[in-house]
């Protein structure tokens, strides 16, 4: 017997209630347009504005983002790292939705208190865009998906034309929190933006690793072309960070790239740990570091 895909068996648990007629478009039936949704991170968030899915019941608290205004009756959830549980259960959701960098701290916490859960790929605009055309399945929203992953295919196919035949810069990709910092591969959603603008991650893919601790002795050997800095969260303290530490630590002064000033801070609503429709503006100020002679 033939097995199903996995994504059809997804589907088919969760939300196909509805069928499909001969023109190739579903069917909605009332049942799947009130399904109850809690979205527990901001990006997630604005897939579901973009879709425009009215019925989400639960958001994540945030200071740094904005949630759609779509969502402003919402009941908060907690923090997208850890929301509350108690919270989520008494909102009874049909259905919660969390970045996939998470699942393996939440999926079992979602099994526990009973609720469906799905986990949308957000380390890459790509796989932000497969997750969509997934949701747009599962929510009768397919023509709506495939207008957002069109606009998207279109973008990448135009903007990866525009430097082909030029040289690729490497880059070396730093992610911080007050304190501390990490290397950013080409695994997580920053690196797979600098991927996609051309760039050359000095240490790839960390054989698929999002983030390594690499110390800087290891870091000016790879002698990058570019340094570029971004945050986790509080970008203006994470700046001061890496000011600081740049200005104190010796071993900076030996990067070519600090001494020619091919160092840049990104703007962690673009370059932050999920994929988000920022991305367009993302790549625009890759452009700028990557191919074209600046100072920081």
């Amino acid at each position: 017997m033939k097995k199903k895909p996995l994504i059809a068996v997804i589907l088919s648990a969760l939300f196909l209630t509805g069928c499909v007629n001969q023109s190739g478009e579903q069917n909605v039936n009332n049942s799947v347009k009130e399904k109850r949704i809690v979205a527990t991170s901001v990006a997630t968030c604005e897939i579901l504005d973009r879709l425009e899915w009215d019925n989400v019941v639960g958001v994540p608290k945030t200071d740094s983002y904005s949630i759609p205004k779509r969502y402003e009756k919402a009941k908060s959830v907690g923090s997208p790292m850890a929301p509350d549980m108690e919270i989520v259960k008494s909102l009874k959701p049909d259905i919660v939705l969390s970045p996939n960098s998470l699942e393996g701290e939440l999926k079992s916490q979602y099994e526990n208190i009973g609720v469906e859960s799905y986990f949308l790929d957000l380390k890459s605009t790509e796989g932000m865009y497969e997750s969509i055309l997934i949701l747009g399945k599962m929510l009768g929203k397919e023509a709506k998906a495939e207008e957002l992953y069109k606009e998207f295919k279109d973008f990448k196919a135009d903007f990866t034309k525009k430097h082909t035949g030029e040289e690729a810069p490497t880059v070396l990709l730093l992610m911080g929190l007050p304190g501390s910092y990490v290397v950013a591969t080409e695994s997580s959603y920053a690196g797979s933006l600098v991927k996609l603008a051309g760039g050359i991650n000095v240490y790839g893919d960390g054989a698929g690793q999002d983030f390594l601790n690499i110390n800087p002795e290891d870091m000016v050997k790879k002698k990058p072309d570019i340094i570029l800095r971004t945050s986790h969260a509080l970008p203006e303290q994470v700046k001061k960070m890496f000011a600081e530490e740049f200005k104190t630590n010796d071993i900076w002064k030996h990067f070519e790239a600090v001494q020619q000033g091919y160092v840049y801070d990104l703007d962690n609503e673009k370059f932050g740990m999920s994929a988000n429709f920022r991305y367009k503006e993302a790549l625009q100020e890759l452009e700028t570091y990557l191919y074209q002679e600046g100072t920081n």
